[in-house]
């Protein structure tokens, strides 16, 4: 049974993302491909993607800027139809409304605050409130927008259910498997199967089983199934 596990595909070998998908799919519900990937192979890389698995394609392309150039931008893409498409809520209501109606297909996916920033960064950075309180209200600011999907911390996952009601998807990067938390550049983590428990929809993993590639492709999917074992039991 797959698990509701959005699966980093962080490589700039779309063969090597092929062969990720062939060894994962049978655990992962969504794939979720980046800035990196995106630019590097461009529509023709996500349709081969898409070539390969019936899961769901999560475009992560962060978009923020003015709302005429987010929409233009979220139009671009609009021909792939991908289920979940970023764009950091940040950029104001107008900005995330211009997305989804671009790409009505689509479930636009607002960025609340990135996982990698501590406190102390928000404050530099010129937030006026913590984590917490910045992160719920750029999520109720994002669904009244229209947005139908939220990224956020796992420690703030249980706020912005409250906050956002039941029908948003909450998508959630900074989980770890228990022998990993901490162990990399997401400073607010928490493990999968919790951050499920505390309301997420999806949770976002990378590199806990990416890094198994290296020992072959069965390693990577037992690393996989392990820990779609470790969500769904």
């Amino acid at each position: 049974m797959k698990a509701p596990i959005v699966l980093a595909v962080d490589t700039p070998d779309l063969e090597i993302a092929k062969q990720w998908i062939a060894a994962t799919q049978d655990s992962v519900s969504v794939y979720k491909l980046g800035l990196e990937f995106f630019l590097t192979f461009g529509h023709a890389g996500v349709k081969a993607i898409q070539s390969e698995t019936d899961a769901d394609i999560f475009l992560d392309l962060k978009l923020h800027d003015i709302p005429h150039t987010v929409q233009g931008a979220a139009s671009a893409i609009a021909s792939l139809a991908p289920r979940f498409l970023t764009v950091h809520a940040s950029g104001g209501r107008a900005m995330v409304k211009a997305a989804v109606d671009a790409v009505p297909a689509t479930d636009v996916t607002a960025v609340t605050i990135l996982t990698s920033l501590s406190e102390e960064d928000l404050f530099e950075i010129g937030y006026a409130n913590p984590a917490l309180e910045s992160a719920v209200a750029l999520a109720k600011m994002s669904v009244t927008a229209g947005a139908r999907a939220i990224v956020c911390s796992p420690l703030e996952i249980a706020a912005i259910r409250s906050a956002v009601g039941v029908t948003p998807t909450i998508i959630t990067p900074g989980v770890r498997p228990l022998s990993e938390v901490g162990s990399d550049d997401q400073k607010r983590t928490m493990t999968p199967r919790d951050a499920i428990s505390a309301g997420a929809t999806l949770v976002v993993i990378g590199r806990p089983i990416t890094k198994s590639w290296s020992e072959g492709a069965q390693v990577m999917k037992s690393k996989a199934r392990a820990i779609a074992d470790e969500i769904l039991n």
